[in-house]
């Protein structure tokens, strides 16, 4: 059997973990809001019109900061659609997704679901179609608390206590030639700085993210980010960086190791980051915000019918079903946001329900869980305290992508404060189990409290409306845990937590 020895070391700290990591993203797309999070007429659906049934869910999944309300959608919005009665509130067409919105869902019905859920609004503004005095009258909307027209008018509205959103997105993806208002870098830096900094005098104590690059594919990816960056550096605080992945023309093994190109993508965001720190001699760190991350099939939606000359409300979109290899593969990529924990401030797994999501519903009737739900959900509850970066050896496997890509990637934490600790795995292989050896001496523990892993002879099993529980956790047996040393066996194509204390 192939084996693997990590050692993990309590000082070997990245970062304090930021509950903002485990974010998540909810667009105006598809069926992700309506008939997703929003179906008035479901059995568990509340006064306002939510599933509860997904709130549940939502919550166990573990999701912090929900980016809204997009995504391409913001690049043409109107904030204003979504507030007041419901009645008076106008149907418009999304440009970016060619569908209708009924805008029965806006600022003020988010922000009580975000409560439902116990998670942080992040909000993006449209600098598309718009700019600075939308962006100024929506935070006069949101935060003021009261005796100002807008703040009187959501007071009138019913909301009495200002939202106090402390994440503003600064438009969407505006290096994209497919996004309305599609600018080029010099243009969006301008529009941005000023935007940030008319944001920031209104509250200086907002964070703003400003638009990274849509892809390390970009042409202008790197280039994007020096120039933006030169331009607002001093008004914002992080950078985005969104990523998508899947398998192609049945490359799974270079697939399997997609977090190397997101490594990749990290580094070189950083690296000009702080280029341009010292350029302009700041004494501020520019942080990351990973706000889109996830596998998406994106070659098959491109060549679908999805998006036609037809103008329909919540039609189904981008409606992936996710297999085993997937959660493996989204599995890795948390563990890589993990391991760069000291520069990724801020992530948010896009999206949330049924639009490439973990969680699925039908109309009137059921939710359940997505197979990459499981690996979230699990590294969201059990990380706690700070990031640990083990040393690993472990043997290699070639990639047609990536050349030689280590079989095992892992990632650990520890909370000093109760001294749990957890360690997360993936091998990588498609043929071999793996042994590893894990040297957790350093961190005192004596009990191992849970052993789990997403792992199925069939790397393509897919859990379905027809057959939702077909893929679930598993308990990881003969895991072994003498004189500090833990021994466990990884099977193929699988990612793993232990919990230890």
């Amino acid at each position: 059997m192939t084996q693997a020895t990590i050692v993990i070391d309590r000082s070997a700290v990245v970062a304090p973990i930021n509950r903002r990591i485990f974010g998540s993203f909810v667009e105006h797309l598809g069926r992700c809001v309506y008939d997703g999070i929003y179906e008035p007429g479901h059995p568990t659906a509340n006064a306002d019109g939510f599933r509860l049934d997904v709130v549940d869910l939502v919550k166990e999944l573990g999701s912090t900061t929900i980016r809204y309300p997009g995504g391409n959608f913001v690049s043409g919005y109107k904030w204003e659609d979504g507030v007041g009665p419901r009645a008076d509130r106008p149907v418009r067409r999304d440009l970016a997704w060619h569908s209708l919105e009924s805008n029965q869902v806006g600022l003020e019905e988010f922000a009580r679901w975000c409560a439902l859920t116990d998670s942080e609004l992040m909000m993006a503004v449209n600098l598309g179609t718009r700019g600075i005095d939308a962006a100024l009258d929506l935070l006069e909307y949101a935060n003021q608390p009261d005796g100002t027209a807008l703040s009187e008018q959501r007071i009138r509205n019913g909301a009495v206590e200002p939202y106090n959103i402390r994440m503003w997105c600064l438009g969407n993806e505006m290096d994209g030639p497919w996004q309305i208002g599609h600018m080029s870098a010099d243009d969006y830096g301008k529009i941005a700085a000023r935007t940030a900094s008319a944001m920031k005098t209104a509250d200086k104590s907002l964070e703003l993210v400003v638009c990274g690059s849509s892809g390390s594919a970009m042409p202008t990816f790197g280039e994007w980010e020096r120039v933006v960056l030169e331009h607002s550096y001093e008004y914002v605080d992080y950078i985005s960086c969104h990523a998508y992945y899947q398998e192609r023309k049945g490359d799974l093994a270079s697939y399997l190791a997609s977090s190397l190109e997101m490594t990749y993508f990290i580094e070189t965001v950083k690296t000009t980051a702080d280029h341009v720190k010292h350029k302009l001699r700041s004494e501020k760190t520019i942080q990351l915000s990973f706000d889109e991350w996830n596998i998406w099939y994106l070659d098959e939606h491109q060549a679908s019918e999805e998006v036609n000359e037809e103008w329909r409300h919540a039609p189904r979109q981008l409606e992936d079903v996710y297999s085993v290899a997937d959660a493996v593969v989204l599995g890795n990529l948390l563990i890589t946001l993990l391991q760069n924990h000291d520069r990724v401030g801020s992530a948010s797994l896009a999206q949330l329900v049924n639009v490439i999501a973990p969680i699925m519903t039908e109309p009137g009737g059921a939710s359940w869980r997505q197979t990459t739900f499981f690996p979230f959900s699990v590294t969201s509850r059990l990380a706690r305290g700070v990031v640990l970066k083990p040393r690993i050896d472990a043997g290699t496997y070639d990639t047609a992508l990536y050349g030689a890509a280590p079989l095992v990637d892992a990632v650990a934490t520890f909370d000093a404060e109760t001294g749990a600790s957890a360690v997360f795995l993936v091998n990588r292989s498609q043929t071999e189990s793996i042994e590893v050896s894990i040297d957790v001496s350093g961190l005192d523990a004596t009990l191992l409290t849970e052993a789990v892993t997403l792992h199925d002879a069939d790397v393509y099993a897919r859990n379905t409306l027809d057959d939702q529980n077909r893929v679930g956790l598993k308990p990881l047996d003969g895991v072994l845990l003498t004189e500090g040393v833990l021994t466990v066996t990884l099977p193929p194509v699988s990612w793993s937590a232990l919990a230890l204390n």
